[in-house]
């Protein structure tokens, strides 16, 4: 993140458009990390509640990384599967909160121990780390989680990892 010095050091060296496109860059990042904590916010609110107030907690939070603020987007995808199916092992080119729904999945990130995630909890996956194991912890019923992506590029939001064998 940029500090308040560094903008104003930048404005007196480059000029005001320097100056305007900091500000740009810095409040898109605002809204994307804004609309990905809101919809976190929706799913924990929009669930639990008594004589109709929703009530809110906070489900997860982690830094994210430097990212270039004038093109982030956020994407928000559903992964769903069924008894004992898992994905093969890939990578994201941008960080990744992932959110239970409903169910149970076995995550393994990088060299993490692999961990359970039951639904109402969520996880962080660093851009481009290799996302070893994800599977269906259950052999019985299904898994819904959403992985929010919070992304400055437009490639391919999963790249299979290429095994090199002996």
């Amino acid at each position: 993140m940029v500090k308040n010095g560094a903008i104003r050091a930048r404005y007196r060296s480059e000029g005001i458009e320097a100056y305007r496109v900091s500000l740009a860059a810095m409040m898109g990042w605002l809204k994307a990390v804004a609309g990905t904590v809101g919809v976190i916010l929706a799913l924990s609110a929009g669930l639990a509640g008594q004589n109709g107030t929703p009530a809110s907690r906070l489900a997860f939070t982690h830094a994210l990384p430097s990212l270039q603020g004038n093109r982030l987007q956020a994407k928000v995808v559903e992964v769903t599967y069924g008894p004992g199916e898992s994905s093969v092992a890939h990578r994201h080119p941008c960080p990744v909160v992932g959110y239970v729904l409903e169910g149970s999945v076995r995550i393994k990130i990088g060299d993490g121990a692999a961990t359970v995630y039951r639904a109402g909890e969520a996880f962080f996956e660093d851009a481009n780390a290799l996302h070893e194991v994800s599977a269906n912890a259950s052999t019985t019923t299904p898994v819904r989680l959403l992985a929010m992506f919070t992304c400055d590029t437009d490639a391919p939001l999963v790249t299979p990892e290429r095994r090199v064998t002996p």
